[in-house]
């Protein structure tokens, strides 16, 4: 079978394409065929061996993805062959609170294989059946950035009818919570460098629409929009020094759940504000399988389709991460095999 590993070379570029002999199942093992993968900002960490996320040599990247189970060992009993499943990125996650035991394990990242391959072996429990009425690149948009927007607003903050959120960007996430919050009744607030995408924004029923590069100080357009109040929450996938602005434009016990780094590890966070304004600032890692069968819940009875900008194929992977690097993309972009 066909995988993409990581070399010494720790780039896009440098990831090889080679030929591995088809992994033998434990009797508590399924077999999976993997037919689509979705692609995320921490894979391209984990291909450059950015700081925690660096890699052995030879670690297969990529941790979304679904497929069709093509085997299963004597003791599973959860899954059968031919169900249509997707990886959990945290497979110990199954239910309750994050703790240093669930956080273990992650696929595609610093201790295990990820995805960009053509089978992958499970344990019958680090499984989830996908909604039937999805396609396979749309399922495989769900264990990241579907669960992780769906934590932050929907398990974390139970954003409500009324409620106003902030979104920035126009990637899988920000999408995702674009749809979560409409979904629940909120007003949605997006942040786009791109006058086209932030088009494309208002016809999935956007009102407030805010070019960041035609106004540099946007928190004070979300000001205004508020009449001065500022939003109950902000999707803050920017990070770094980018979270000031965030506090400006939230209000008075609002939340700014934190779920991407784009602009860096680290920043200096106006912490005199966070106190004397009661902000709560939040991170938010992807979600537990419970909360991954809600979100499926809502997606059934709400007919929501994930936002794919667009598919590659298994050959074309390199493509598609160079692709993600620039930050051009309108949502998911995703691979078929």
């Amino acid at each position: 079978m066909k995988a993409y590993q990581i070399t010494n070379g720790y780039s896009i570029a440098s990831l090889s394409l080679v030929e591995k002999d088809h992994p033998q199942l434990l009797p508590n093992q399924v077999l999976v065929k993997i037919k689509a993968l979705s692609l995320n900002y921490r894979d391209l960490l984990v291909i450059k061996g950015v700081d925690d996320w660096k890699p052995p040599v030879g670690r297969i990247p990529v941790s979304d993805g679904v497929g069709i189970i093509v085997e299963a060992g004597s003791e599973v009993t959860t899954v059968s062959a031919n169900d249509r499943v997707a990886g959990l990125f945290l497979p110990n996650w199954l239910d309750g609170k994050l703790t240093t035991e669930k956080l273990a394990n992650p696929l595609g990242g610093k201790v295990r294989d990820g995805l960009l391959q053509e089978y992958v072996v499970f344990n019958e429990n680090e499984l989830i059946k996908v909604p039937a009425f999805l396609t396979d690149g749309e399922a495989a948009t769900l264990p990241c950035a579907g669960l992780t927007a769906w934590h932050g607003l929907m398990e974390k903050d139970k954003i409500q009818p009324g409620n106003t959120v902030l979104i920035e960007g126009t990637g899988g996430v920000s999408l995702f919570s674009i749809q979560f919050a409409l979904m629940a009744g909120a007003e949605v607030i997006l942040l786009s460098g791109s006058d086209e995408k932030l088009q494309r924004a208002k016809q999935m029923g956007v009102n407030h629409l805010i070019n960041y590069k035609q106004f540099p100080n946007w928190e004070d357009e979300v000001l205004n929009i508020t009449n001065g109040r500022g939003v109950d929450h902000v999707v803050e996938v920017v990070g770094s020094d980018h979270i000031n602005k965030s506090i400006d434009a939230v209000a008075l016990d609002g939340t700014i759940s934190i779920i991407g780094l784009i602009n860096g590890l680290k920043g200096n966070i106006n912490t005199v504000k966070i106190m004397t304004r009661q902000i709560k600032l939040q991170g938010i890692n992807v979600g537990s399988k419970e909360m991954f069968n809600k979100m499926n819940n809502a997606l059934e009875v709400n007919n929501i389709h994930p936002i794919i900008d667009k598919t590659y194929s298994f050959d074309e992977a390199k493509e598609a991460l160079t692709l993600l690097e620039r930050s051009s993309h309108f949502g998911k972009l995703c691979i078929s095999l």
